[in-house]
């Protein structure tokens, strides 16, 4: 629709395609805050499917990074694909994540897999690192533990949206 209204219009847009973000504030529905609370609250960690997916993540003070990079850089009409390059599986996050909280990864349970579950994608940002002069600073662990600092340390802010049916296992089974 950007594109179109770009070509059609003159609207003046830089588009930008991210892979998943993760750190503070985000949504405790998605899997890193989501691993982070249960474990905090003494939950078992359900991977669906086993927790094969692929995913790229990017810290999200990386991504606010690359957005101010386009803003001041970016070419209008052109879209940049962001991303960090930290290609890991569901499996491999949680590891990490317990880790750092100082559990056993026993606690990882699979559950069967939610339907239509992409099972890998990933971006190349070399163009938004040429054209724009971008790239992550955050290290994949080092952004981890700083998010799961902040998760610890902001209990006040997750509690409420934290409900039984945002933490289930399987979500999509839950009668909204």
């Amino acid at each position: 629709m950007a594109q179109a209204w770009n070509s059609t219009y003159d609207l003046p847009v830089v588009i930008l395609r991210c892979t998943n973000n993760f750190g503070p504030y985000q949504h405790p529905e998605k899997l890193i805050p989501k691993i982070i609370i249960r474990s905090i609250m003494g939950h078992a960690i359900p991977l669906y499917g086993g927790g094969g997916q692929v995913r790229d993540w990017i810290y999200v003070r990386d991504f606010c990074t690359a957005i101010e990079a386009a803003l001041e850089k970016g070419e209008l009409g052109e879209v940049y694909n962001i991303s960090a390059g930290n290609e890991y599986s569901n499996q491999e996050v949680a590891q990490r994540l317990l880790k750092q909280l100082g559990k056993p990864p026993d606690t990882i349970t699979t559950v069967e897999d939610r339907p239509g579950h992409d099972t890998r994608y990933t971006l190349s940002s070399k163009k938004a690192s040429k054209q724009l002069v971008w790239k992550p600073k955050h290290e994949f662990d080092t952004a981890l533990a700083l998010t799961t600092k902040w998760y610890l340390s902001n209990a006040g802010w997750w509690r409420p949206p934290a409900t039984r049916k945002v933490l289930s296992p399987t979500p999509w089974k839950e009668q909204w």
